[in-house]
């Protein structure tokens, strides 16, 4: 029964990392799915060691590559209609942008672009629409694609890993240590491009509580506490079994 389960829980785990991928690339489709969140529990089952690593990373890579080639498809085959569409019509400031970047600096922006939640279903789809060439397109999407699964994962196989840290030896400290830093190492990286962004970016609903001043002292100061956070979990004394047990998740 036993065996069953694991294979059950396997087999239909891939499927889910595959259509996930597939559905958080789509055009469009992306921006409705809670795509982050449903990687990272995947991910937490990777780390516990219910899911191989390899073969779901290279299930997510092969969802992606899918989904990002239908969506340049379409954008390409359907340029003339989704031009006229009201809902780009909206946008059309960022598709400006957009085509302005893709055209600049076709591989900065395709690869940032599968990293930033409401670009990464619609990148590809406007790439398509303005014609970009295939040879702009190829190389930047499958380095993308091939990088995004791992980044995704990360967050859940950190959790998962943790979970399987024996019981005693203060474990129950160190996995409240852990989550306080990637916790904090996540604030100070968002506050930091905040700052990087402040100067450039128009002003959205968060400016107001966060306005550049305020950055300035706030964003070295939750860096600050992350490092010092980082470096109390990397002197712990279950941090050689915990790197043992992501040891054995990764297969290093």
């Amino acid at each position: 029964m036993e065996d069953f389960l694991q294979h059950f829980v396997t087999h239909y785990s891939l499927i889910a990392v595959w259509l996930v991928a597939f559905l958080e690339s789509l055009a469009l489709v992306g921006l409705i799915m809670p795509g982050t969140v449903v990687m990272a529990a995947l991910g937490a089952l990777i780390g516990s060691g219910q899911v191989n690593f390899y073969s779901a990373w290279l299930v997510g890579t092969v969802g992606c590559l899918l989904a990002d080639w239908i969506s340049y498809w379409l954008g390409w085959r359907f340029r003339g209609p989704l031009h006229r569409w009201s809902f780009l019509k909206k946008q059309k400031s960022w598709l400006d942008k957009t085509e302005h970047a893709l055209h600049q600096h076709s591989m900065f922006t395709i690869l940032l672009g599968r990293f930033i939640g409401p670009t990464r279903p619609l990148v590809p789809m406007v790439a398509g629409m303005l014609e970009l060439p295939v040879r702009k397109f190829i190389s930047p999407n499958i380095i993308g694609c091939v990088l995004w699964p791992p980044f995704y994962f990360l967050p859940g196989i950190l959790a998962g890993a943790a979970i399987d840290i024996p019981a005693g030896m203060e474990s129950g400290a160190f996995k409240w240590w852990l989550l306080a830093a990637a916790l904090l190492l996540w604030l100070a990286g968002w506050l930091c491009w905040r700052l990087w962004r402040s100067g450039k970016a128009a002003k959205d609903k968060l400016t107001a509580y966060l306005p550049r001043g305020r950055l300035l002292w706030l964003a070295p100061l939750c860096a600050a506490a992350a490092i010092a956070v980082t470096l109390r979990v990397a002197l712990h004394p279950l941090m050689p079994v915990y790197l043992r047990i992501l040891g054995k998740v990764l297969g290093l």
